[in-house]
């Protein structure tokens, strides 16, 4: 069994619940099932694997919040490690690994950038050096931290400006398309003017659970107008997913097939055939399956969840040809193999299905981005690079469905038990929070040659939704000021 430990000072710096969601990566980025113990200020991982390993963990840093930060590959060893000097190690580590990167892209830094490294690395050596003393050692290396992240959006920051500035000298704005999922009811007029524009595309959801409540009795009334809506103004359609994995995604009443794949996948066929046949040659782009990649429901193993992902796929290509279609993959990091035994990780799974010989015409990946369970941790900007460039290898175009926290208050209409982790300091999520977050990362996103179009996956908190409070109109219907920032951001950059 493999042991890591840290020494946390103060004991104070992270909650016990933060601890219990830590865990441990291997070189692949691939987690491995942890077992976390906090207890007078030492952290214990263990693991059945007995290797060198890294550790992720959700860590306050000020004026940020809690972010998902991770330490440099580590090797097991009898004392403990001090959890803030590895973490102010394994940022600038990477910082310096992305300076070099984008160096043979010609994003060069500027002096400001290497003088601000260098403070970094300063602080991190008297981390380093001060470690009989571990609250003296944690003051720098909260330093040490405080200033790498800093410098990790000045870099992802002039990383968008010389990207799209090269990609504009073969087009004046970039391809991509910028969106938002409309939601399960129709807009109100004052909304709709807004999202027209703001957006240059729209996802129109068509989930299964609330199109088929009852077997053999289908309700397209909410589907069919917001479709006639979106060609009216000439809007391009996302439809889907036509499978989402999950208790939302499915019909109460296939629950008494559970164990019976044979029933669930002619259910599921019958389903996908239905739908694409009513909404043929009205759609742009199908979102075959969403979670396939996490979906715990019905008994359903890895192989079978493949296999329900291939079959709505290949339904779509039979008898709509002509449309690009997508499979969608949730919690794209894995943060939930750190506590589930998983045979693959997301990014195995959608290798899967892409060396199958599948016709893809792309991958989605959900960004729930601050939400726990079911969502992803907040991380930093290089984390987000690194992420899209990792499936980025995969060579399919990239679709992104994001959503982020704009309130940590109670939300009525929400479900579920997911909940927005604590936010930026010392006013945690609030509408402004969000729309500073998404004005450092949706350009990094779209800047990205891969990806195709950025979907904000919640649009309205007025309606029956997931995430809580993360709409981009409040309870209200009234228009949050990161609605105003994504507008920029298509006005800017995009078509």
């Amino acid at each position: 069994m493999g042991l890591l430990r840290f020494l946390v000072a103060p004991p104070s710096r992270i909650t016990s619940e933060a601890a219990s969601r830590a865990y441990l990566v291997g070189q692949e980025q691939i987690p491995w099932v942890t077992r976390t113990q906090f207890q007078n200020g030492v952290l214990s991982l263990s693991r059945n694997e007995s290797d060198s390993a890294c550790l992720c963990i959700p860590f306050h840093v000020e004026g940020r919040g809690e972010v998902a930060l991770t330490t440099c590959t580590l090797m097991e060893r009898f004392a403990p490690y001090q959890l803030g000097v590895e973490l102010a190690r394994g940022k600038i580590y990477q910082l310096r690994m992305q300076i070099a990167d984008w160096q043979t892209l010609g994003v060069r830094p500027k002096e400001n950038h290497l003088a601000a490294l260098q403070e970094a690395t300063m602080h991190l050596a008297r981390a380093a050096t001060s470690q009989q003393d571990p609250n003296l050692a944690a003051q720098h290396a909260d330093r040490a931290l405080t200033k790498a992240l800093d410098l990790a959006d000045l870099l992802a920051t002039r990383y968008v400006s010389k990207a799209i500035a090269a990609r504009r000298r073969v087009a004046t704005a970039l391809p991509a398309l910028l969106g938002t999922n409309l939601g399960p009811k129709l807009l109100r007029a004052t909304v709709s003017r807004h999202v027209l524009a703001a957006f240059n595309v729209a996802a129109v959801p068509l989930v299964w659970r609330d199109i088929e409540r009852q077997e053999g009795t289908y309700r397209w009334d909410v589907s069919d107008r917001q479709i006639a809506w979106c060609h009216e103004h000439g809007l391009p359609v996302i439809a889907g997913p036509l499978l989402q994995l999950d208790d939302r995604g499915l019909p109460d009443w296939l629950a008494i097939w559970q164990g019976d794949f044979d029933n669930i996948l002619s259910f599921v066929s019958d389903y996908v055939e239905t739908t694409i046949n009513r909404n043929r040659g009205k759609v742009s782009l199908w979102q075959c399956a969403a979670r396939v990649n996490i979906g715990d429901v019905l008994g359903l193993a890895d192989e079978d969840r493949l296999r329900l992902a291939v079959r709505t796929f290949e339904i779509a290509r039979q008898l709509d040809p002509r449309t690009p279609a997508i499979l969608c993959f949730d919690q794209p990091w894995g943060e939930y193999m750190g506590r589930a035994e998983r045979d693959l990780s997301p990014l195995h799974f959608a290798d899967i299905l892409v060396r199958s010989g599948l016709e893809l015409s792309g991958l989605g990946l959900e960004l729930n981005v601050g939400y726990w369970p079911g969502g992803s941790f907040l991380r930093d900007s290089l984390e987000f690079s690194k992420l899209i460039d990792r499936w980025s290898a995969l060579g399919l175009p990239l679709w992104l469905f994001l959503t982020v926290p704009a309130s940590q208050e109670t939300d009525e209409k929400a479900y579920g038990r997911t909940l927005p982790l604590g936010g930026p300091r010392p006013y945690g999520w609030n509408p402004d929070a969000q729309r500073q977050w998404l004005r450092q990362v949706a350009p990094l996103l779209v800047a990205k040659p891969s990806v195709r179009g950025l979907i904000y996956n919640q649009l309205c908190d007025s309606h029956r939704h997931l995430f809580p409070n993360s709409g981009l109109f409040d309870a209200e219907d009234a228009p949050r000021p990161a609605l105003g920032t994504l507008a920029k951001v298509r006005k800017k950059y995009l078509t």
